[in-house]
């Protein structure tokens, strides 16, 4: 039985079909279903939609679903559609009549809203602990191998010196940007669309700013058809900060496999760390830093994956948007493993010291070489000159002493301000506001 089944009963490869993974992904929503369920029935008692004593009986009956999800005891049962469902058949089962009332006043579509938008703010809250993680490890790495030069490049051919407390730094400064997008698309999610109903409000009498409150929500999205028209773009929006933090680490994880190769040995992991051949004795492979790669290259390509899908779609619901669950759920876990991998790999790299002394490296000089001339009052083109023809007539000598003390350049990182940076965008998410009014409501 299904909640809007009446008499006729629909076939089972179109029931299949439709339905698709819908019980798969809905399982990461119960919880956000049944806190969703208290606060609009809190919201229905206190608009006189329902008696304080039904109210009571449904909390009390939802909590105990609650507390089976938690204990990893709920299931969705083959003969329901959905999460909702469920629930609603599991509290009908435990207290009777007042079970059936909790439907009052909303559609499944903006319950679904809600549970996505609910997952979302939770899910976004453990990426930004994870990227935290990281960015952490970065500034720690960047300061302790701040002296440590390291060849920088240009079109992969040796450009000027670097060091590896600029690589790792530029690495966290580039999560900081990250964290931007990420930012807009917690504020985007942190809106309640509970009372839309199916994208076109009530006649109930209900009060939308009581579940905003409850819930911990920012705010609302306000007008009932937007409400529903955020179905779809709020997980497109999400998708383009997750394949932001996602673009950061493939290109961390390409730095790593290429430093690694023996033609550049900048750098180096304990053997347990790496991988083998079956063929080649020799081998030490970087496949941890080859999956990111290839993890996060796909994460990349869910902000076109959602565009295709909304792309034609008109105002209001249709049955497409089902699928957003199976395109934006799993990359947050496959994100957030990425990051911790690329963490404790971190905690263990090994960084070649004394890299620039071999002189293969000595022409990235050249322009230290260029500048000291000009400081000393030859004009910059002649200076340019004179160290190229030094270089053709391989007599080139590399300037003794490298004198970078700019904000962001080898003598003065600007980790600080970077650090500073980075914690004014965690500090401003507030995801304290919606963990305590979670709590409360849930007592």
């Amino acid at each position: 039985m299904k909640l809007w089944q009446k008499e006729t009963s629909t076939d089972k490869k179109v029931e299949s079909f439709t339905v698709g993974k819908d019980r798969e992904f809905d399982i990461l929503l119960a919880e956000f279903d049944v806190v969703g369920s208290i606060a609009h029935t809190e919201m229905l008692c206190q608009c006189e939609l329902i008696s304080l004593n039904e109210k009571n009986e449904i909390h009390a009956g939802l909590k105990n679903i609650l507390a089976e999800i938690h204990n990893g005891d709920f299931t969705i049962e083959e003969n329901c559609e959905d999460v909702h469902s469920q629930i609603e058949f599991l509290l009908t089962k435990m207290i009777g009549e007042a079970g059936k009332k909790i439907h009052t006043a909303r559609s499944r579509n903006d319950q679904s809203l809600l549970d996505i938008k609910l997952f979302c703010r939770n899910e976004i809250k453990k990426t930004v602990s994870s990227t935290e993680k990281l960015f952490n490890s970065l500034i720690e790495l960047s300061d302790k191998y701040k002296s440590d030069l390291l060849p920088g490049y240009t079109h992969l051919q040796l450009a000027m010196p670097s060091s590896f407390g600029l690589w790792f730094g530029a690495y966290a400064e580039s999560l900081c940007d990250d964290l931007e997008l990420v930012q807009a698309a917690y504020s985007v999610a942190d809106k309640n669309p509970l009372g839309s109903a199916a994208g076109y409000g009530s006649s109930f009498p209900i009060n939308r700013e009581l579940t905003t409150e409850l819930l911990g929500f920012s705010g609302m999205n306000v007008n009932s058809v937007y409400a529903q028209m955020t179905r779809g773009k709020t997980e497109k929006i999400v998708s383009v900060a997750l394949a932001s933090i996602a673009s950061t680490l493939s290109k961390l994880s390409m730095d790593c496999t290429l430093f690694m190769n023996q033609n550049f040995g900048f750098i180096s992991f304990p053997d347990n760390l790496t991988t083998g051949s079956s063929i080649m004795p020799h081998k030490k492979n970087p496949d941890v830093w080859e999956i990111i790669r290839g993890k996060c290259n796909r994460i990349q390509s869910l902000p076109n994956e959602f565009s295709l899908l909304l792309a034609n779609l008109p105002s209001g619901y249709h049955r497409d948007l089902q699928l957003t669950k199976e395109i934006l759920f799993p990359a947050f876990s496959e994100l957030n493993s990425c990051l911790e991998m690329a963490e404790f790999m971190l905690k263990h790299i090994i960084v070649s010291e004394k890299i620039l002394d071999n002189k293969k490296y000595d022409f990235l000089f050249t322009v230290d070489s260029v500048n000291n001339e000009v400081k000393k009052g030859i004009p910059f083109r002649d200076a340019y000159r004179n160290v190229g023809q030094a270089v053709e007539n391989n007599t080139f000598q590399k300037p003794i002493e490298l004198t970078h003390n700019h904000t962001g350049s080898l003598g003065n990182s600007g980790n600080s301000l970077i650090l500073d940076r980075f914690r004014n965008k965690i500090n401003q998410f507030n995801f304290e506001k919606a963990e305590n009014a979670i709590r409360q409501l849930c007592i």
